[in-house]
């Protein structure tokens, strides 16, 4: 098995790897990230199809308050757009009753889509990383303290470094790699109990050649207690010339197969809109639960939100050169885009003196 060494080894090229790996370029260090997946991104995934609305399937919204985010979207010259939602949404309380067409309530609050999918954040993240390298289908095995570097056992080969830090869902971090000397039990705690944001969600969304649900006794917007689609949205492009519906499906339907998926999306979308619904131009959809690299296979119960942003994760391991970073790591919105963009950002001002 070959070896490789670097300054900092970053787990996982999702939104957290990827704004660190770009805070720390003009360092003069050398930088690595390792992805378990064959591409990059983590829990962002945008869908395109020629001449379609392109459809987010997983991060996907902002609002003004998250500015850490919205400043990295600038300074990457990344346009935003605000999502359409509409004065009226299409509203089910349960199957017995019809569905009602209600008023949304007058506010001044509004979230934020990323001009031409999510995916765009990721792909301009990566094309500022001339010098850091990203290496896909690798995944880290274990983790070891040694005199000056910590020592990191992948599938493929051995790398020394003097920092690692780990962007991995912590439950997914506690099951897959092995410490050692073990860490303390105060944060094995606290790792296997931290929710995992996406990790039971279905995103599905169609694109459609015309946006039939705009007109005054329709709606973009769906709030369903019940059915497969429990919240749906106008999910049409920032130029609002290619249209789609997109949102979130019951995590009960994870175990039947696509196929019945979005039959059942259909039926419900029929219900709602009539036969127009059905002349869509594609269906996507990600199971998350299905993504290994996301999700850990305990079937322990972890509360929502539990543990995220838990203080210690503040705290650097293995003589601090052992950091626990990403979207569950940070208090102030987490599991968003926000809170990976500030946990990259805690962790590289930790880490900037140090070279």
């Amino acid at each position: 098995m070959t070896t490789q060494n670097t300054d900092v080894l970053i787990i996982g090229a999702g939104l957290t790897g990827l704004t660190l790996a770009y805070l720390l370029k003009d360092l003069n260090i050398k930088t690595t990230i390792i992805e378990a997946n064959n591409s990059i991104g983590g829990r962002i995934i945008t869908r395109r199809n020629t001449n379609e609305a392109p459809l987010d399937l997983g991060a996907t919204w902002l609002v003004p308050q998250q500015t850490n985010v919205l400043n990295l979207l600038k300074a990457l010259n990344i346009e935003v757009f605000e999502q359409y939602y509409g004065k009226t949404a299409i509203y089910q309380p349960n199957p017995t009753k019809q569905p009602q067409l209600v008023s949304l309530p007058n506010n001044d609050s509004v979230s934020y889509r990323i001009k031409n999918g999510t995916q765009t954040l990721i792909e301009t993240l990566k094309n500022q990383l001339d010098h850091t390298t990203i290496q896909t289908n690798t995944n880290a095995v274990s983790i070891q303290l040694k005199a000056e570097n910590l020592e990191i056992q992948t599938n493929k080969q051995t790398f020394y470094s003097k920092y690692v830090v780990s962007t991995l869902p912590p439950a997914l971090f506690n099951q897959n790699i092995s410490v050692t000397p073990k860490l303390p039990s105060v944060i094995t705690d606290v790792l296997t109990k931290t929710h995992t944001w996406m990790h039971n969600s279905i995103r599905v969304g169609f694109t459609y050649k015309t946006p039939f649900w705009k007109h005054p006794q329709s709606s973009g917007t769906i709030y369903a207690n019940s059915g497969p689609i429990q919240e749906f949205y106008d999910h049409s492009n920032a130029e609002q010339s290619l249209y789609a519906l997109s949102g979130f499906m019951s995590a009960n339907m994870a175990d039947l197969d696509q196929a019945k998926r979005k039959q059942l999306a259909l039926e419900q979308l029929t219900s709602y809109y009539g036969d127009i619904a059905l002349e869509y131009l594609s269906y996507e959809e990600c199971v998350w639960k299905n993504q290994k690299h996301t999700t850990n296979t305990t079937d322990s119960f972890v509360m929502p939100k539990q543990n995220n942003g838990h203080p210690v994760y503040k705290t650097p391991y293995l003589n601090k050169k052992l950091f626990i970073a990403g979207a569950e790591t940070s208090p102030l919105f987490s599991g968003k885009m926000e809170a990976a963009v500030t946990s990259a950002m805690y962790v590289f001002s930790s880490l900037k003196n140090s070279f």
